[in-house]
């Protein structure tokens, strides 16, 4: 089977959670960090779980399951020990055009939680499509063990130098080159950052005129963009 990658945003987007022991807590917090809005139905709840249903993190529906439970629902994890259960959850996702993930049951998962690698804005997903999730870990461990701490903060200021590369230079190869070289460079956020002086450059060179400096502009903060 062929899987489709690509990024979600679930930010405030209704997703459900059925389990709340040790299975469910990891995607609980994914899903949080995704700033989903999250529910979780079970009778039971691990103390981390419980706190994030007193704090106002999460909606906790201390109860089992019953089918009809996932009733405007963008995305569901069915995380019990009870596969029976799990199941339940999956078909009736299936019969409502619900996304859902039957933890640690291939079979009946309409996608799968990757082992990832952060770095601020920056994320690697590794999937190894549920043939072997160990797999996936062990190269998630050798990723992040190569992966410079601070590549996240870098990412953000070549999002920043991106922008102020796209405010002045028109769509085309001259501008594509220009941001594949910068994102082989240095950046920092010095207005005199040779990174920031090469892209100026650039544009004066082309006639486009000078990139504004982080001095002229507010800050926008990182979009997301790739480099293209």
């Amino acid at each position: 089977m062929s899987l489709f990658p690509m990024f979600v945003k679930l930010t405030a987007r209704p997703c459900m959670v059925i389990g709340a022991g040790n299975i469910a807590e990891s995607k609980i917090e994914s899903l949080l960090q995704a700033e989903a809005t999250v529910t979780v139905i079970a009778p039971d709840a691990l103390p981390r779980v419980r706190a994030w249903a007193e704090g106002g993190d999460i909606r906790w529906l201390q109860r089992e399951y019953a089918e009809g439970d996932l009733v405007g629902t963008f995305l569901c994890v069915a995380a019990t020990a009870t596969a029976s259960v799990n199941r339940a959850v999956y078909a009736e996702a299936n019969e409502r055009g619900i996304l859902c993930n039957a933890v640690d049951d291939p079979p009946f998962c309409d996608f799968y939680f990757p082992s990832v690698v952060r770095r601020g804005e920056l994320q690697i997903a590794i999937s190894t499509a549920g043939e072997s999730p160990a797999l996936a870990q062990r190269l998630r461990k050798e990723i992040n063990a190569q992966l410079p701490q601070d590549t996240g903060e870098w990412l953000m200021e070549l999002g920043r130098l991106r922008r102020e590369v796209c405010a002045v230079e028109p769509i085309g190869d001259e501008r594509k080159l220009l941001l594949h070289e910068l994102a082989h460079r240095e950046v920092c956020g010095f207005d005199q950052c040779p990174s920031r002086m090469r892209a100026r450059q650039h544009a004066s060179l082309h006639g486009y005129g000078a990139t504004n400096s982080r001095s002229e502009k507010p800050d926008l903060g990182h979009t997301g963009y790739e480099v293209k």
